[in-house]
């Protein structure tokens, strides 16, 4: 569903979005200003439950009084967690000042959500060990890289080749969540495996060189800026499809990395051979990750700038799910 909008408005830096449609402007202004796609889909939905939320009113016909009973809608009615209200509150914060260009209002004063956030689910060390044992292939070594360096998924899928230090034993972490940068560790257990794997997808990166379709997508104007690194072997992905893809925003056939599907298939498939009665994903390992290295005495800041955290106190939550200050306080009922 597409909502015409009254007229373009000018955007931050000028920007002027061709689109009458006001669905196709947003998208058109956050790749403008190079928002990654995820961010994208979640404004985009946001904005069209606002607008559906007030029987599809068009928002410059809104302000202040309307945005406030949609917010507190969401808290009240929906339960939503304080970060989801928050989504949708940055959502449309970014329509009216940069799609819109109108004033947005500094007090807005929506009920705000307090549904507590959740510890996050962590596995022991034997249970990672009994996890990994029971994984096979690529989607295996995916599983070693992720948990070794406690990486978001999509951080693990938009792996480059020049991103893997083997020599110093890192991995570069480009523009992950909050668009930031960030160094984290390559286990040492992983590099031998890992180099045979890249040794796999160079042969396929040269078969696609000699056939003419050696393409990657490159984000933002590097594509323009360097026009040969498309084709060149430090830029693919560690873990690059299996065949290749039509770029729906350009249409032209690349090699784009793999799906995060079949190692989610792959984890849960795992888990229950492991007999670990616990919901698990491919974030478990993240958490697992940072839970184990604060059991191991690695200073929590150490942790934090190796999660890529903004705030510490993102960090401490895996304070609470330690098990080495558990395992020294023995329960009430084996004192009787």
């Amino acid at each position: 569903m597409s909502f015409d909008a009254p007229g373009n408005k000018r955007s931050r830096e000028g920007f002027r979005p061709k689109s009458g449609k006001l669905l196709d402007q947003v998208q058109e202004v956050m790749r403008y200003h190079h928002y990654g796609l995820r961010t994208e889909q979640a404004y985009i939905y946001w904005i069209k439950q606002f607008i559906f939320f007030h029987n599809k009113w068009h928002p410059k016909e809104m302000g202040k009084t309307e945005i406030e009973h949609f917010l507190s809608h969401l808290a009240v009615e929906k339960n939503v967690a304080a970060s989801t209200q928050n989504q949708a509150f940055n959502a449309l914060l970014f329509l009216y000042k940069q799609v819109l260009a109108l004033p947005f209002a500094d007090d807005i004063a929506a009920i705000r959500s307090k549904k507590p956030p959740r510890l996050p689910v962590v596995l022991s060390k034997d249970e990672v060990t009994a996890l990994l044992g029971h994984m096979r292939g690529e989607t295996a070594l995916m599983a070693r890289v992720m948990y070794g360096g406690g990486l978001r998924l999509q951080e693990l899928l938009r792996l480059r080749v020049q991103d893997v230090d083997f020599a110093n034993g890192y991995l570069l972490i480009h523009a992950g969540k909050g668009d930031k940068d960030r160094t984290t560790l390559l286990a040492q257990s992983v590099r031998d495996d890992l180099q045979t794997h890249l040794r796999k997808v160079r042969h396929m990166f040269e078969q696609d060189l000699q056939d003419g379709h050696a393409n990657v997508w490159l984000p933002g104007a590097l594509a323009r800026k360097y026009p040969h690194a498309p084709c060149s072997w430090e830029w693919q992905f560690v873990f690059p499809a299996k065949s290749l893809s039509q770029d729906p925003e350009t249409g032209e056939l690349r090699r784009h990395h793999v799906g995060g599907s079949n190692l989610q298939k792959a984890i849960r498939k795992a888990k229950d051979k492991a007999g670990i009665h616990k919901r698990v994903t491919s974030h478990t390992l993240r958490h697992s990750f940072a839970t184990h290295l604060l059991e191991n005495g690695v200073t929590i800041r150490v942790v934090q700038k190796l999660m890529g955290h903004k705030d510490v106190k993102t960090t401490e939550i895996y304070t609470h799910v330690l098990q080495q200050n558990l395992d020294a306080v023995i329960s009430p009922l084996d004192l009787l």
